[in-house]
């Protein structure tokens, strides 16, 4: 009786042996078997639930990704720092003089920091084009008009009578920080020719079409200085941009100033700094001017 339980045991430890012996090298052959087709044939698997389907995602197109929303005020500081830093074409002699004059150090903070340039690339897709900006500008003069910041002699514009360029008011150490502006010039023949009640240059806001900056021709009796009234002017310009209420501004050095009719207003800009605007008339064109730089 004892042979046969021992001969049963050693059967049932033999039949395990070989189940392992035929298991593992089974096992073996399994996991090459995955680590060699099974990445290609997940692969494949995820290809067929992409490919030849239609996927819908929102992305920010080439451009506007470094797009940031700016407050009026911010925008208002921007392009006023930018139109201030604005360099000129030159010799290389001027241009090595007003460098010796001014030092390194001084040349790198008023150039290094802002930048106005003509945008060559064109219009987003979300900002006025050139087809557009004729008729949005006369849209926004007709709205001065009534708010009787523009007088309303003044004539509409048009392409056969002025050159608009695109440009981009770009802080550099931080250029997420910009702006772009459509500048319209009373083309150099008109200018000389019939330049009363006209608006000589404008800087107008590419995204929402609001006027920054203006100069103003009016005819040869249409304007008196001490007829005006800037405060209340200025206030107007003020709530049409969009920005806080003024505040008046005495200017360090009145020598800067080309005309004895002006009047200086700071608004707040961004971080610690401010904005100046003045509002002013030079008397001998009959030219009234609000200037943001």
């Amino acid at each position: 009786m004892r042979k046969k339980v021992r001969t049963g045991e050693t059967a049932a430890r033999s039949g395990r042996i070989r189940l392992r012996r035929f298991l593992f090298p089974a096992a073996v052959v399994l996991v090459l078997a995955l680590s060699i087709w099974g990445p290609q044939t997940l692969s494949e698997y995820k290809d067929r639930t992409i490919l030849g389907q239609i996927h819908e995602q929102e992305v920010l197109s080439e451009g506007e990704g470094y797009r940031y929303t700016l407050s009026s005020a911010e925008k208002l500081y921007l392009l006023s720092e930018c139109l201030k830093n604005q360099t000129y074409p030159e010799s290389e002699q001027s241009a090595a003089a007003r460098q010796a004059a001014q030092g390194t150090e001084d040349l790198e903070y008023q150039e290094g920091a802002y930048v106005f340039i003509q945008n060559h690339r064109g219009p987003s897709g979300k900002e006025i084009t050139g087809e557009e900006i004729f008729e949005t500008c006369n849209e926004a003069v007709n709205r001065l008009k009534k708010l009787g910041i523009l007088p309303k002699e003044v004539r509409q514009v048009s392409a056969q009578d002025y050159d608009a360029v695109l440009y981009s008011a770009i802080d550099v150490l931080e250029p997420q920080n910009n702006v772009s502006v459509w500048k319209l010039s009373l083309s150099a023949g008109q200018s000389s020719r019939d330049p009363q009640d006209r608006l000589m240059d404008i800087y107008i806001d590419a995204d929402d079409g609001r006027i920054y900056e203006f100069y103003v021709r009016y005819a040869r009796s249409g304007c008196d200085w001490d007829a005006l009234s800037p405060d209340a002017l200025m206030e107007s310009w003020s709530s049409y941009m969009g920005l806080p209420a003024p505040e008046s501004y005495e200017e360090d050095n009145p020598l800067m100033e080309t005309t004895p009719y002006y009047r200086k207003y700071a608004f707040p800009g961004m971080g610690e700094g401010r904005t100046v605007v003045t509002l002013g008339f030079y008397e001998g064109i009959n030219e009234l001017f609000l200037r943001i730089s």
